[in-house]
C-alpha cells in the first residue's frame, strides 16, 4: 500500500467544530457553490452528499468516498466505493489551541510498485489538494 500525505493546513475553528461538520458533508455543498468561480475551479469537479465526497476526474471518472470510520474530534476516514484497487483518505485533526486546528489529509492506495514512479506524483498532487480543499470549505 502507498501512502501519500499532504500538505498540513492551519484551520482557524476548534477540532470539534470541524470534525463535527465533516461528520455530516451535506452543509459543504451550498458552501461549496457560494464560493467565487476561482476558487471552485482551482478545487476541480467536487460534490457532497451527507456521507459521501463525489470527486470526478477527467483520467478517472466519478470517485466516490463514504465515510466508514470516525474517531471523535481527531479522525475520519473515507474508502472509495467501486474502485479497482484498495483506495482511502484519512482526515487526522490535531487541536493547536481552543480555536484552532492543523489538519492534514492522507491518501493510500494500492498500486504497483512499477507504477509508482509513473503515479506517485499525481497522487501527491491529490493529497496536497485534498489538504487546501479542508482549508477553503472552513474560511469564514
Amino acid at each position: 500500500m502507498a501512502t501519500y500525505q499532504g500538505k498540513p493546513v492551519v484551520i482557524k475553528h476548534p477540532a470539534e467544530e470541524i470534525y463535527n461538520k465533516l461528520s455530516d458533508l451535506s452543509s459543504f455543498q451550498e458552501k461549496l457553490e457560494s464560493l467565487p468561480a476561482e476558487a471552485r475551479e482551482k478545487l476541480g469537479d467536487v460534490h457532497f452528499t451527507a456521507d459521501s465526497i463525489v470527486i470526478s476526474a477527467p483520467a478517472v471518472g466519478e470517485m466516490v468516498f463514504k465515510l466508514v470510520e470516525k474517531v471523535p474530534f481527531t479522525t475520519l476516514r473515507f474508502a472509495a466505493e467501486n474502485s479497482p484497487v484498495p483506495f482511502g483518505i484519512t482526515i487526522s485533526l490535531k487541536t493547536i489551541d481552543e480555536n484552532t486546528t492543523e489538519a492534514g489529509s492522507k491518501i493510500e492506495v494500492e498500486i504497483p510498485a512499477m507504477l509508482r514512479p509513473l503515479i506517485g506524483s499525481k497522487m501527491q498532487e491529490a493529497a496536497d489538494k485534498f489538504s487546501e480543499m479542508l482549508s477553503t470549505l472552513f474560511v469564514a
